[in-house]
């Protein structure tokens, strides 16, 4: 029998301590009061009077000051006061009443509440100081004894309470109000489950974490998931369940109370965790499970409920959004087969036109290089037969002219020969240009002497030079080889040395150099020419441009020279470069390959 009474003990005794230990955490913080009075003797029986208070389980939290200055600085630092124990006379006679009035208009505190106490109440009558100022009791500092100050106390914190209750439910209302239209907008439903774990947060106005589930038929589901339970938002430590695997994807710590409100289709609160049941016209369930950091009080249990009916509504318009979505989808697709034909023959009106554009662009591009590349080697023939005139009509005759005079006229015809054999070659590689993509000619790769092809060119324009009297030099390095098409190159240094012919002055000197340069094949033509003015820099290479010089021997420009120069040198890696020291002082243009973009041989 002892035995037993001796269990019988210890189970009442283990039965106290979780009740107590469930308690501790339901208390919230001490009651905060002000006393505010010039006299120390005041503050000191104030906190000897109430000594040990308690309402609610909560104690007391003294402040004080000790003038009304003083008191201003502490009031607006702590907006937490319940209570201010106030006296009138201070360092002024109505520096308490002043106070008031900064309490309750500056500060805009309503629900503190103000318990004037006097020594002198004449100074300061009981009727007027009630009607004009907004206290709550007034008292004689001779009339508040211990027991009184107990009364006063408690009645005023009773008052605070309430309006503080109230104030927290017309705050909530106000955000149930403001977030309903916010609500409704989503389209989303994740969108929107993000939505209500926020408005929660800022309802309850504590850190919270949360996340919403969601169950729904699977013919209903659509693409979010085959039917069941699927997380639509997680806040806090429960971000990371966004985006798991259909199914159950939650943890065990918390699935049970997830399953139990689906299973009870209720609200279920508790001291941290508490669980939300919404359902929708459309059959759909959602639970939003919320961890706070303090106990829900009934005011707040209150607005979160108010706040979950009117979820469904929201709910409700997010499903039947999506499922509008997705007969648009179908309805569009219907759509797309329709006007599939329409889209493939405008794309092959649309390639047609720009077929058609491109060869008018090809056209255009041959027409000009043809104009330009063949007068070139028609002035060389023009010229070279000029000088065998000028030998046929020695005297004496060439046929009974010297071995000199036979050999010079043999070699006019062979420059004569080589320019029109030249002629024939690029007409040839021309109307191969025509037959493909301008864009995309092929080059034909041979190993090609830089130093010697720059001599042929040199050579063959050497009668133009000397007939302006110009000077054209050589300045070659040893052989510098290049992969590359001999043909394309020529042309380019062709195009380069008739240009500095064409506008140097009568009596210039021409230097044409091949040498290498910080690891790069530069081919240069240098000219004492009218040079590049600020406004040839930026039209040197473009296509039909023509510089601010003109061609100092009556010779004709169809702009299109340094463009080729251009064209040849990238299709080769490199670039085409010029430099000018400004207006009459020469020119140097210049081809410069990179060794790693020609693959040298």
């Amino acid at each position: 029998m002892n035995d037993a009474t001796d269990d019988a003990m210890d189970d009442d005794w283990l039965e106290l301590i979780p009740d107590e230990a469930a308690e501790a955490p339901a208390r919230a913080g001490a009651w905060t009061i002000a006393v505010i009075d010039d006299d120390p003797a005041v503050h000191e029986g104030t906190r000897y009077a109430l000594a040990g208070y308690s309402l609610d389980g909560r104690g007391l939290d003294i402040l004080s000051a000790h003038s009304a200055q003083e008191a201003r600085t502490l009031l607006a630092e702590r907006r937490d006061v319940a209570i201010v124990l106030l006296d009138v006379v201070m360092e002024t006679d109505d520096a308490g009443l002043q106070l008031i009035d900064y309490i309750r208009r500056e500060l805009r505190e309503e629900t503190v509440r103000i318990i004037l106490r006097t020594g002198q109440p004449g100074q300061a009558p009981e009727r007027r100081v009630i009607v004009d100022y907004d206290i709550n009791d007034y008292k004689a500092k001779t009339e508040l004894t211990a027991d009184k100050l107990f009364t006063s106390l408690t009645a005023a914190l009773r008052a605070y309470q309430q309006l503080r209750r109230l104030d927290e439910t017309r705050r909530g209302l106000e955000i149930i109000i403001d977030a309903a239209p916010m609500l409704l907008d989503h389209k989303s439903m994740q969108r929107l489950a993000e939505g209500v774990l926020t408005q929660v947060a800022s309802l309850l106005n504590v850190d919270c974490a949360g996340i919403l589930v969601l169950r729904e038929d699977e013919r209903e589901a659509g693409d979010r998931h085959e039917g069941g339970f699927c997380v639509l938002a997680g806040s806090g430590l429960y971000g990371g369940y966004v985006g798991r695997d259909p199914g159950w994807p939650l943890d065990p710590g918390i699935q049970p109370l997830v399953e139990q409100a689906f299973a009870a289709r209720r609200h279920s609160f508790g001291d941290h965790l508490s669980t939300l049941y919404v359902q929708t016209a459309s059959g759909s369930e959602i639970v939003a499970l919320i961890d706070t950091d303090r106990p829900l009080s009934d005011t707040d249990r209150a607005l979160i409920t108010l706040l979950a009916g009117r979820l469904s509504v929201a709910f409700d318009n997010v499903i039947l959004y999506e499922r509008l979505q997705r007969a648009n989808v179908t309805l569009e697709q219907r759509v797309v087969e329709r006007t599939a034909e329409l889209i493939r023959a405008n794309r092959r009106l649309d390639m047609q036109r720009s077929d058609l554009r491109r060869a008018n662009s090809l056209k255009t591009e041959i027409l000009g290089t043809i104009a330009h590349d063949l007068k070139n080697p028609l002035s060389v023939i023009l010229g070279r037969s000029e000088m065998l005139a000028d030998l046929i009509g020695l005297d004496p005759a060439p046929a009974a002219a010297s071995e000199d005079a036979r050999t010079a006229m043999r070699t006019q015809v062979d420059h004569i020969r080589t320019s029109a054999t030249r002629l024939i070659d690029m007409i040839d590689s021309l109307m191969a240009d025509a037959m493909n993509d301008a864009l995309d000619i092929t080059l034909r790769r041979e190993p090609v002497d830089l130093a010697a092809l720059a001599r042929e060119v040199c050579e063959a324009n050497r009668p133009l030079a000397e007939s302006k009297g110009q000077s054209l030099a050589l300045d070659l390095a040893v052989p510098l080889h290049l992969c590359g098409d001999a043909e394309r190159l020529r042309e380019a240094f062709d195009n380069l040395v008739s240009n500095a012919i064409k506008y140097s002055f009568p009596g210039g000197a021409i230097t044409v150099s091949v040498r290498e340069e910080s690891g790069d094949y530069v081919c240069a033509v240098a000219d004492q020419g009218p040079g590049l003015s600020p406004e040839d820099a930026g039209r040197l290479f473009g296509r039909y441009q023509r510089l601010s010089a003109k061609p100092t021997g009556g010779e004709g420009s169809t702009g299109l020279g340094l463009s080729i120069v251009k064209r040849i040198a990238e299709l080769h890696g490199g670039r085409a470069e010029a430099f000018s020291e400004g207006p009459g002082r020469g020119a140097v243009f210049s081809m410069r390959f990179p060794k790693e973009a020609v693959g040298l041989v």
